[in-house]
């Protein structure tokens, strides 16, 4: 009898993984179908990096339906940003009723936190990562050949870079979902710090172009954000503490 229970609850969680899951995609068609209504200044935009570039950059499309499949990569990459609050929302609603009644009062903290800490960290791709990847690259052929590059591996390129910030700049609120739920504490984070640095450099090498000095660039806010994180993490276990 208590296994069929069990399994129940089980059948459950996976229902409430499944509808939390539905209302988050729902959330990102409405925000790409709002931002389709908006596509050309969004695209004008993003080409702004380029257009300050010192050296001549000019786009092309080498398909005849390349510009449509741009327009709706752009009109996702823009719905995925609008819905990050209702994401997130749904993410910390699923992992709420591990909590404490006292913890659960911090969701809509959590929530700007989290969509705060994202446009930070697509604002510091897109203003310094995107600008310095773009000048240094396109100086390599001055002189010898034109810089005429694909619209769609120009913004895949953009996207990836500023997304990649984003998530990389949500470490604190990783870092206070898994303190609330007991996963981490500060002492083991510092244990660690070491091994860290190794992770972040990793990740950033991952996240900018090949070349070490925009890896630095990106490694040097993650390695703040990591101490944040460790602060973070301090507060959560503090309040956890019976009194």
């Amino acid at each position: 009898m208590s296994v069929e229970t069990n399994e129940m609850g089980f059948l459950d969680h996976l229902e409430e993984l499944r509808w939390r899951i539905v209302k988050i995609l729902v959330a990102l068609i409405t925000g790409t179908a709002f931002s389709f209504g908006f596509i050309d200044p969004i695209i004008q935009f993003l080409k702004e990096p380029a257009a300050q570039a010192s050296q001549t950059i000019r786009f092309q499309t080498l398909t005849v339906q390349g510009m449509f499949l741009v327009k709706w990569f752009i009109a996702i990459f823009a719905g995925f940003v609008i819905s990050m609050p209702v994401t997130i929302y749904q993410i910390w609603r699923f992992v709420s009723p591990g909590l404490r009644v006292n913890e659960k009062k911090y969701i809509i903290p959590v929530v700007f936190f989290s969509f705060t800490s994202f446009i930070v960290g697509a604002s510091f791709g897109y203003y310094v990562i995107v600008p310095f990847s773009l000048e240094f690259f396109s100086s390599m052929g001055q002189g010898i050949v034109e810089n005429n590059y694909s619209i769609s591996y120009y913004f895949s390129f953009l996207g990836w870079l500023i997304i990649g910030s984003g998530l990389l700049f949500q470490m604190p609120v990783v870092s206070l979902l898994l303190s609330a739920i007991g996963v981490l504490t500060p002492p083991f984070m510092r244990h660690y710090r070491r091994h860290s640095i190794v992770v972040i450099l990793i990740l950033s090498s991952f996240i900018t172009p090949p070349d070490p000095v925009s890896m630095l660039i990106m490694s040097a806010p993650l390695m703040v954000l990591y101490k944040i994180s460790i602060w973070v993490s301090w507060i959560v276990n503090y309040r956890r503490e019976p009194v």
